[in-house]
Parts: C-alpha cells; structure tokens; sequence
C-alpha cells in the first residue's frame, strides 16, 4: 500500500492513502517470465530424426466417375438430371441412371449431388437425404450457389 505526500486536507503530516497501483513491479515481473520462457522454449523442442521414403506420385489410371446431379424443387419435385422421379422411386432412378452412364458398380464408388431451391422445406431436403442414405449413397455433395 502506498501513501499519498503531497495534495489533499489534512494535517501538516498526515498521510493518506494511494489508491493508484504502481504497475513497475508487475511489468518487471513480465518482461523476466518473458526472458525465462524465450530461453526455455529452444531447449524442450526436441526433434527425432526419422528416415522417410522419397514421395512419388502416382499417375491415375481412370478418371474420376461423373456425379449424377439431384435437384429438389420448390414444390416437392425431385429430379434426377432432367427425369422427374418420387421420394419411393429414387432408388430405383438413380440405379438406371449410373447404368444409362456407364457408372454402374458398387455405391461406394458412385457420386450423388444434391442442389434445391432456397426455399425447400428442410423436412423434403433431409428426406431426399435420409433416403440416399437409407440406399446406400454414403458420397453425397451438396451444391449451393456462389455467393459474390
């Protein structure tokens, strides 16, 4: 606690109290952790040396298997590229779709985009998406539009 010398009432030799922190001892304090830690830092890094092969790249034979696109419409429509399909029909469309394409194979590798309207209820989007899960389609991408 400091004492206050000089203003304020009183007496010749009375002695009030400071209020005021003196932050010099604060900042000494500081400025020592800080010298402590940049010292301390260098030391506990420690580094294993560790003999990695070379990376090499490695060309792929096949392209990459077009999506099918999936478009939810402000009504409720769902189409599958330009074919109008229903909620119960969806399974069976995509199936023919991946065929007419060439892309028919395990679900694992088939690619499923999925673009709506913005004002699609939500329940009518998660059931075109819990169905497409429901199914199989676990490589589902959500298309929005860009935002400039």
């Amino acid at each position: 606690m400091a004492a206050k010398l000089a203003g304020g009432g009183g007496g010749r030799y009375s002695l009030g109290q400071n209020s005021e922190i003196n932050v010099t001892p604060f900042v000494d304090i500081l400025l020592v952790l800080l010298i402590i830690f940049m010292v301390a830092v260098p030391m506990a890094v420690t580094s294993i040396k560790i003999d990695l092969p070379p990376a090499s790249a490695v060309p792929q034979t096949t392209k990459p298997k077009e999506p099918v696109f999936i478009s939810i419409q402000k009504s409720g429509a769902i189409f599958i590229a330009e074919k109008q399909t229903s909620l119960d029909g969806l399974e069976a469309d995509l199936n023919a779709k991946f065929e007419s394409t060439g892309q028919a194979g395990p679900k694992d590798d088939q690619r499923v985009m999925i673009r709506a309207d913005a004002d699609v209820p939500y329940a009518d989007f998660m059931g075109v998406l819990n169905q497409l899960q429901t199914t199989g389609w676990f490589k589902v991408g959500l298309i929005n539009e860009d935002i400039h």
